[in-house]
């Protein structure tokens, strides 16, 4: 017995501390940006699809970080990664550092720097909004930062906190419905009008998506992001409630555009003729919301698609679970995908009438001047 608890007790001495010692390194993760400066080697296979593999053996040279102006190697894995890229001399990217159980520094290439194309493409975005819009372009921009900055600020950090999340964008969607309308159109009815409409119309959006997220048992739990998310929070988001956010603040951007633009009809139809009588001014005014709402049905199905797109391409694969219509309808992802197109459209349908009511109501003849 003596020496069975002598020889546990030697074992556990061993491992134990070198384990300490691995999870310690393991633990001095770092990433950093680097740039290839040569391609040491290069291996192209051929796969059964007839899609290429590619395997190199990089030296590269940090750009920041503790490996700044230091050259080291990196080597792909054996294992056939679907999404491998080529890399040519002069890129530019994201490393990991990091240590494995004997200590050694182990480099893993996760992606590429993007940010300088981006920020090209940005101030570019920025130059045309100005030029067209002019100040007004440039209060559409300061609306831009100030909506993303609601979202990083105010909604993610309150949702990944366990709050509610239909709650907390409900509440981020006010406020960037009141930001984004005062600052571009100013402090009149013609504002107070869409800011109620749009908010009517959100609600209704997410009472729909509430109701059939219920009806179709839609858990929210379909993709991998949801899972590390899940992982990375242990559990402490909702993610019924997390779709049915997305679909909130998704919707906001077309019911801003719709109602702002039906409001406006109203107002410049009653400054043409002051003396239009309600009717004839809704009827006139829905004659041009019925024409943008049958374009802004297909460009929001069409944004759907686009985003859906690998998902589309899977209904044609003949393979589980997509053999046949039943199942792709019943598919959770399908189904995801269908509530929350189809609640964002009738928010959009109901916008325009009810924008329409809201504006030939209130629009006074003494604001028109």
């Amino acid at each position: 017995m003596k020496k069975i608890l002598l020889t546990i007790l030697l074992i556990t001495g061993f491992i134990f501390p070198n384990l300490i010692l691995a999870q310690g390194l393991a633990g001095e993760e770092e990433v950093f940006k680097a740039k290839i400066i040569e391609i040491l080697d290069e291996e192209i296979k051929e796969r059964e699809n007839g899609t290429r593999a590619v395997r190199q053996k990089l030296k590269l040279e940090g750009l920041d970080g503790s490996l700044k102006d230091k050259e080291f190697i990196f080597e792909e894995g054996e294992f056939d990664i679907l999404s491998t890229v080529s890399y040519n001399i002069g890129d530019k990217v994201i490393v990991n550092k990091s240590f494995n159980f004997e200590g050694q520094e182990v480099f893993y290439i996760t992606d590429r720097v993007r940010s300088n194309s981006l920020i090209w493409l940005g101030l570019l975005f920025a130059l045309a909004v100005i030029a067209i819009g002019r100040f007004k372009g440039l209060r559409a921009l300061v609306v831009l930062f100030l909506t993303f900055l609601i979202i990083l600020k105010f909604i993610i950090p309150q949702i990944l906190l366990g709050n509610n999340p239909i709650l907390i964008s409900i509440i981020g969607s006010l406020f960037i419905l009141i930001i984004a309308i005062y600052i571009t159109e100013g402090f009149k009815t013609v504002s107070h009008v869409s800011i109620l409409a749009i908010l009517i119309s959100l609600l209704i959006t997410g009472a729909l998506s509430v109701l059939f997220t219920e009806l179709a048992k839609i858990s929210g739990f379909v993709s991998e992001d949801i899972m590390f998310l899940m992982s990375s929070s242990f559990g402490a988001v909702d993610l019924r409630g997390l779709l049915l956010a997305g679909i909130i603040i998704g919707s906001l951007g077309v019911l801003d555009d719709v109602v702002i633009a039906q409001v406006i009809t109203v107002e410049q139809l009653k400054k043409v003729n002051p003396n239009l009588s309600r009717k004839d001014a809704y009827k006139k005014a829905m004659k041009v919301g019925v024409s943008h709402l049958s374009s802004m049905i297909n460009t929001l199905f069409l944004a759907y698609a686009g985003v859906s797109l690998p998902l589309l391409l899977l209904f044609n694969i003949n393979e589980p679970p997509f053999l046949g219509f039943s199942q792709i309808i019943n598919n959770e992802m399908v189904a995801i995908e269908i509530v929350r197109a189809l609640t964002g459209s009738i928010g959009l349908v109901l916008a325009i009438p009810i924008a329409t009511i809201l504006a030939v109501n209130f629009i006074k003849k003494k604001e028109l001047r």
